[in-house]
């Protein structure tokens, strides 16, 4: 091969090499989302874009439609009163609630809803000890008396029985015999903690004698 050949192989070599650079870098610019906040994207004009946006789940403004979740979500430091509308169909996990603090990934239609195709929620473990709590079974001997009224009971959370927020019972739990058993509504955020078999404190108030409307649920210390 003479010399002349060889530059122009070089030459053509780094052409192709500088046109597949350019081609990734444009792939991967249309590709990225744009980082916005809840207000931005609720008061701005990003008709189809891809943007990624963290906010936190507005109280009992989430629904489901088969596995079709739909929620809103507000900036927690910024204004409260603007929020966006999210829509998600890939399925959520059993911690999703209000509160939540979620990261959403997608594109903005022409309504102006987020059509999510990305969801990351996160929630902070919180401890608590159980030494004023009862047990399910000591709270079952307490009769009608109790329902309606603050308390504080512990017990295990029963495999197979967690689901989603929204979704009436959140769970079950039972003592360490596994025979007493109450059921558990909350809609609120859960850390990924709390799972099957995980031994939780729960604050709330009975609405009959097998079932707690929770206002507060902690890990066992």
């Amino acid at each position: 091969m003479n010399k002349r050949l060889k530059r122009r192989l070089f030459a053509v070599t780094g052409v192709v090499v500088i046109v597949v650079v350019v081609v990734l870098a444009i792939v991967a610019g249309a590709s990225a989302a744009k980082t916005l906040t809840v207000e931005q994207a609720a008061t701005g004009d990003f008709n189809g874009s891809r943007v990624e946006i963290t906010g936190e789940v507005v109280d009992n403004s989430f629904s489901y439609e088969g596995d079709v979740l739909t929620f809103a979500i507000y900036d927690k430091e910024g204004a409260k009163d603007k929020t966006l509308k999210v829509v998600y169909d890939r399925g959520v996990t059993s911690a999703f609630g209000n509160q939540i603090t979620a990261t959403c990934t997608g594109m903005i239609d022409s309504d102006g809803i987020l059509r999510c195709s990305e969801l990351v929620t996160q929630c902070p473990s919180k401890y608590e000890g159980s030494t004023d709590a009862l047990s399910v079974t000591q709270l079952s001997t307490y009769g009608q008396e109790v329902i309606g009224k603050p308390i504080k009971v512990t017990g295990t959370i029963k495999a197979g029985t967690m689901t989603s927020a929204g979704k009436g019972d959140r769970f079950v739990i039972v003592d360490t015999d596994g025979k007493t058993e109450l059921s558990v509504k909350f809609d609120g955020a859960l850390s990924e903690e709390v799972t099957d078999g995980a031994v939780v404190v729960l604050s709330g108030a009975l609405e009959s004698m097998d079932r707690l409307q929770a206002t507060d649920v902690a890990l066992r210390q």
